[in-house]
Parts: structure tokens; C-alpha cells; sequence
């Protein structure tokens, strides 16, 4: 029973953020507890270079970092309300409302971001986004994502309402980051300098010809 229903309030995060999206967006920290991961996943990138962020939300703090420095971002939310706002804030920029377990949108980017986001998605959903990751991230490029600190499931409450997270062994992170082509750069399990989030950072690996020494892609 307790399964069902935690299914149940995984199938209610697009509705959540949807009908909480002002109070979300207002009470959204913007000190950008963030910007240490996010410079090592940004770490190389040129200005101008594609820059996805799952899961963007209102864009406030992340969308708005990276915009800020230069880069070309295509932010993903499953709620029209938060992209909408992402479209206002951020004019020239790519806003997309789609659900990320389905996305594909036919290009590699330098980094995919998916920070607060992708632990939304239940056990199942989030072993079939890895390869949603593979097609999106270019090779050499980067993928940064949050999790939970163990194998589980939570429901915790938000503005009176249910929000589901959940969460894979940190061993079968390991194993489906590196069947799907990504070194692990950093995994930091409950980081007190970034409001005790875990983190995983993981660089997509370059094929090489091995005729020649230079890499046959990228990242764009």
C-alpha cells in the first residue's frame, strides 16, 4: 500500500510545482549555495556553450548564474507556470516545457544540470533517465545532479501539500554513471557547505580514434 501511494505522489510533482510555482519562485533561495559545483561543472566551457538545466524551475538562482556568464542555456520544468517565468526573465534564451523522463531534443550540451530535480522522479524513472543523460550531455561534457544520501523514498510536505523524492544506492549511481559512458568527478554525500545536499558531478568520457590522438567530438 505504502508503494502505490508513494507512486501516487510521485505522478504529483508536475502538479505541484504548477499549482506552487509563485510560492516557490518567492522563496527560492538566490545566495547561490550552489556555485562551487556549478563552476566545476561549468569548469572549461567557453561562453556561448550550451548549457541545459533540468528541472529549471523559475530560473532563479541557477538558469540565472549561467545566463550571467555568458553561456546559451535551454532550461526543461514540467510546469508551464515556471517556464513562463523563465521565458519573461530570460529573453533569448531556450524555455521548454517538457517532462524530462521524455525529452529529447536532438542535441549534446556542454553541461546538463539537474539539481533538486531528478530526485523528484521515483526508483524506476530515475534509472531510465541515465540514458536521457547520455544523449544530452556531449562527450567531455559535464552532468551534475543531486540525490539522496541512501536507497529510499520520502514524502515529506510542502505548502500543505505531499512532495515525493526518492533516491538510489550511491552504488548504483556508480554503476549506471559508468555504463553510461560518465566518469565520476565528485560525489559529496550530504554537503554541509550547500545546505547538506548530496551531490554527484561525472564528466562524459571521449571516444577516441585510435588512429589519431584528438578526440572525434566535443563538447559544443
Amino acid at each position: 500500500m505504502a508503494s502505490h501511494m508513494n507512486d501516487q505522489h510521485a505522478a504529483g510533482i508536475p502538479a505541484f510545482y504548477e499549482k506552487h510555482a509563485g510560492n516557490f519562485d518567492r522563496e527560492r533561495g538566490r545566495d547561490l549555495m550552489e556555485r562551487g559545483h556549478l563552476a566545476a561543472a561549468i569548469e572549461g566551457l567557453s561562453p556561448g556553450t550550451r548549457v541545459l538545466d533540468l528541472g529549471c524551475g523559475a530560473g532563479q538562482p541557477i538558469a540565472a548564474h549561467l545566463v550571467s556568464l555568458g553561456f546559451r542555456v535551454t532550461g526543461v520544468d514540467v510546469a508551464e507556470a515556471m517556464i513562463a517565468l523563465c521565458r519573461e526573465r530570460f529573453r533569448g534564451h531556450e524555455w521548454i516545457t517538457a517532462d524530462m523522463r521524455r525529452l529529447d531534443l536532438g542535441l549534446a550540451f556542454g553541461a546538463v544540470i539537474a539539481w533538486d530535480s531528478f530526485f523528484h522522479l521515483s526508483r524506476d524513472d530515475q534509472r531510465a533517465m541515465f540514458p536521457v543523460f547520455a544523449r544530452h550531455v556531449a562527450p567531455g561534457g559535464s552532468l551534475l545532479f543531486t540525490s539522496g544520501p541512501s536507497d529510499g523514498e520520502v514524502v515529506g510536505s510542502l505548502y500543505g501539500d505531499p512532495l515525493f523524492h526518492a533516491s538510489l544506492a550511491p552504488d548504483e549511481y556508480r554503476s549506471r554513471l559508468d555504463a553510461s559512458g560518465f566518469d565520476i568527478l565528485r560525489h559529496v554525500v550530504e554537503d554541509p557547505d550547500c545546505g547538506n545536499h548530496t551531490v554527484w558531478l561525472a564528466r562524459k568520457r571521449v571516444i577516441v580514434d585510435p588512429a589519431s590522438p584528438a578526440p572525434l567530438n566535443r563538447a559544443p
